[in-house]
């Protein structure tokens, strides 16, 4: 796991306007992305307070194993190197970012993020979505299997699927309503058409860095080492199509048509403060099996970060109020951690590489104010949700926009942010 150092002290400061105490993106963070400036094309850069630092405009002051890979518009190249040289980098950018005497050479590399467009971090070439949240299992399960909502296996496996990589998008695209099949409780046959009952899911997702040779499994203990970061996923879903597409395969197109995530690579030295133990499992639960069962994973494992929902309809907006808080949470509600997925997903041999995207499924809590779905929050439309401006949701409308938030606190410790991870819901196009 990585430790701490000087560039997590909670007293540095950065010469940078605006980015001391910023929110989201204090020099203690340094979060990696791909952003175009007003005028030029998709390149690296550093998020730091409002602004974005042109990596490549800088290359004469880092270290020199990475100058050749900033020449890409995409950070597969980046995310695979070895963590000993990730860590360089952000101490580089740390000191030059601290050092005043650095402002004068580093200032024309700065552009403001309001300016500039953010694009898919990496060239995304697999996508795995897992169901690690037990509390938003056991809440689904409730739903249609009222007396087992639990499967047997839950406890055993880290469940997952293979995701559609390709309809994956940054924060701010927007999200086309669906069409698909979906059948009523009392009709004989289905239906195709718009979903009825679109719902968000509030996850994490996991960026793999180094990557395993095909038969080749990563063992638990170097599991953390092939993650390179972490981001906000909105994994969205057209849950009448899942109720009658999942059995016996599982979601496909519920999932399948717009996946929205943070642009910002969190790194793993970034969230070195904000590790924690695993919580214990409820007791009478299994051990895990030892291919999965780590004392330093299970020590150190788990992140400190607080999560939150946001829901703005079209009126509110035309209304001026902001966007309402549907629920918050903590990422501790993961039953397995991110280096539990990453053993488990590469212990049949299957290769992962550099730039694949690892989701964790969504993440509720323990009560109604942290469920991380509508499906939960309305308990399948039964109870449904009534907003500041007057209206009423079971599930998203068109014109809705939902923004996911994370963010990392520790005492003593500069605290530290995702990101947003937003999108508005257009109609189906027919």
């Amino acid at each position: 796991m990585t430790m701490t150092d000087h560039t997590h002290a909670i007293d540095l400061t950065c010469w940078v306007e605006g980015a001391n105490g910023h929110p989201d993106f204090p020099v203690q963070n340094l979060p990696l992305g791909i952003f175009s400036p007003p005028r030029g094309g998709p390149r690296p850069g550093v998020a730091i307070g409002d602004w974005i630092l042109d990596l490549g405009a800088i290359a004469d002051h880092l270290p020199d194993a990475l100058r050749l890979l900033l020449g890409h518009d995409r950070l597969n190249r980046l995310l695979a190197l070895p963590s000993v040289e990730r860590r360089a980098l952000r101490q580089t950018l740390s000191r030059l970012l601290c050092d005043p005497a650095a402002q004068p050479a580093l200032s024309p590399a700065l552009h403001r993020a309001d300016d500039c467009a953010l694009h898919l971090p990496a060239r995304i070439g697999d996508y795995s979505d897992f169901y690690v949240g037990i509390h938003h299992a056991t809440n689904v399960g409730t739903l249609f299997r009222p007396d087992n909502p639990l499967l047997p296996n839950y406890k055993y496996v880290p469940i997952g699927y293979h995701g559609r990589a390709s309809s994956v998008r940054p924060s701010g695209v927007a999200v086309v309503r669906p069409s698909g099949q979906s059948r009523a409780p009392d009709a004989i046959e289905p239906r195709f058409g718009p979903t009825a009952r679109l719902d968000y899911e509030l996850e994490l997702g996991v960026w793999i860095g180094e990557g395993n040779a095909l038969g080749d499994p990563v063992p638990i203990d170097r599991a953390a080492d092939h993650i390179a970061g972490f981001c906000l996923l909105n994994d969205w879903s057209a849950r009448d199509f899942q109720a009658w597409e999942y059995v016996p395969l599982g979601p496909f197109l519920a999932k399948s048509f717009h996946s929205t995530i943070s642009p910002w690579v969190v790194t793993p030295e970034a969230l070195a403060p904000f590790r924690m133990p695993q919580p214990p499992r409820a007791p009478g639960d299994p051990a895990p099996l030892p291919y999965l069962l780590d004392p330093q994973d299970q020590a150190q494992g788990a992140l400190a970060l607080d999560l939150g929902v946001f829901l703005s309809t079209a009126r509110m907006r035309e209304a001026g109020l902001p966007p309402f808080r549907l629920s918050t949470g903590t990422a501790a509600a993961m039953y397995w951690t991110a280096a539990q997925i990453v053993a488990h997903h590469a212990s049949n041999g299957c290769n992962l590489n550099p730039g694949d995207l690892l989701g964790t499924g969504t993440l509720s809590g323990s009560d109604r104010e942290s469920l991380g779905s509508l499906l939960e929050i309305t308990r399948g439309g039964q109870a449904p949700v009534d907003l500041p401006s007057g209206e009423r949701r079971t599930f998203l409308e068109d014109g809705d926009e939902v923004t996911l938030e994370a963010r990392a606190h520790r005492d003593g410790f500069a605290s530290i942010g995702f990101g947003e991870c937003r999108a508005r819901i257009l109609p189906a196009r027919t």
